[in-house]
């Protein structure tokens, strides 16, 4: 492992614990549009369409010889968008979008001066062994957001290090709410992905966390019991919603066939409300005014002369965003392995 680029990827504090973040009737609404949008498909399906641009997100190595594919990847874990850009798409939850509380507590967290709520999304499961590898979300940059670039090239910029004048200042609020007794809580590597990891551990009711989460490694729990957390027939195109025939339970198909029902007591709904923060207003107004953004065209300008700098041999791609040799490549130099420590896994907790 390449030790001085790991400790890049730290957050800029701790993860604060705040509960009870949403009222119990704004979780019902937060849950209702979520009940009556579906059903929603996988993480993955949304941000990548290849293997090399997961592994980009992740850990951004994978074993000599083996052929990485996107069923490898695979996890029961679905998404849906509550926002878009820095607009709520559902007007009975926009009390919960355009929060002071919140604002209050990302610009705390920075030391800032100010902040804006930029985006919101949800994550639904039911037992899982983990909600995925280990990652880090899309860092964004002046200039370059999820609206105009892939998730994998955003996460290899910041395993650079080159592009850290462009890069935003971000803060996430997450809030979980699982009533199962086997895992569900929330694990993270604050000290850098070889460094021991700490938890927020079940219940979760409420509880929320204050995070940088594009600057720290991080994963769900493994929740459930083990021998439901992988269900057949599970595929790229499966998809999650409310079981029709049980009040309060989930269920998961796959092309129109129900593989998996979900009980509403394994049912892990997680709610991540993002921000973008400025410690002052000349950084807010290069920002808004779009003074020193990047382009795509400057970004593979300065990666290309960082590899012949480090003498990587590479010709210049002409589609360099899906050349797939060319993302696997960036993966070899500046990939990060995967977390060294995790904690064992989660036993069943006592009734009450």
């Amino acid at each position: 492992m390449d030790i001085e680029r790991a400790k890049i990827l730290r957050p800029v504090a701790e993860p604060r614990i705040v509960e009870r973040i949403y009222s119990d009737d704004q979780h019902a609404r937060l849950l209702g549009v979520v009940k009556q949008n579906g059903p929603w498909p996988l993480i993955l399906a949304h941000h990548f369409k290849n293997a090399e641009e997961l592994i980009a997100t992740t850990s951004g190595m994978i074993p000599e010889g083996v052929e990485p594919k996107l069923e490898m990847f695979l996890s029961p874990v679905f998404r849906g968008f509550l926002s878009y850009d820095k607009v709520c798409l559902y007007p009975e939850i926009q009390d919960c979008f355009y929060a002071p509380r919140m604002l209050d507590l990302v610009r705390a967290y920075w030391g800032a001066k100010y902040a804006e709520p930029d985006g919101m999304l949800f994550n639904i499961q039911g037992p899982c062994a983990g909600g995925g590898s280990p990652h880090v979300d899309a860092t964004r940059f002046r200039g370059i957001t999820l609206e105009n670039t892939p998730v994998w090239l955003m996460n290899t910029m910041v395993k650079t290090g080159l592009f850290e004048r462009w890069q935003a200042r971000k803060a996430q609020v997450i809030a979980w709410y699982y009533k199962g007794r086997i895992g569900g809580g929330f694990t993270y590597w604050p000290d850098g992905p070889h460094e021991r990891p700490k938890q927020l551990r079940a219940p979760m009711w409420g509880r929320a966390a204050v995070v940088e989460n594009e600057m720290m490694f991080h994963t769900a729990e493994p929740c459930g019991p083990a021998d439901q957390r992988m269900p057949a027939g599970l595929g790229f195109d499966s998809l999650m919603g409310p079981d029709p025939e049980r009040d309060g339970a989930w269920q998961i198909t796959t092309r129109g066939e129900v593989i998996q029902r979900i009980p509403e007591e394994e049912f892990r709904f997680l709610v991540h409300w993002g921000a973008s923060v400025y410690r002052d207003l000349d950084e807010l107004k290069t920002a808004i005014d779009h003074t020193d953004d990047l382009s795509h065209d400057r970004i593979f300008e300065i990666l290309l002369a960082d590899l012949a700098t480090r003498g990587v041999p590479c010709e210049t791609p002409s589609d360099p965003m899906n050349d797939r040799r060319f993302i696997a490549l960036l993966n070899d130099v500046y990939g990060i392995d995967r977390p060294l420590h995790f904690p064992p896994e989660p036993e069943e907790r006592l009734a009450g």
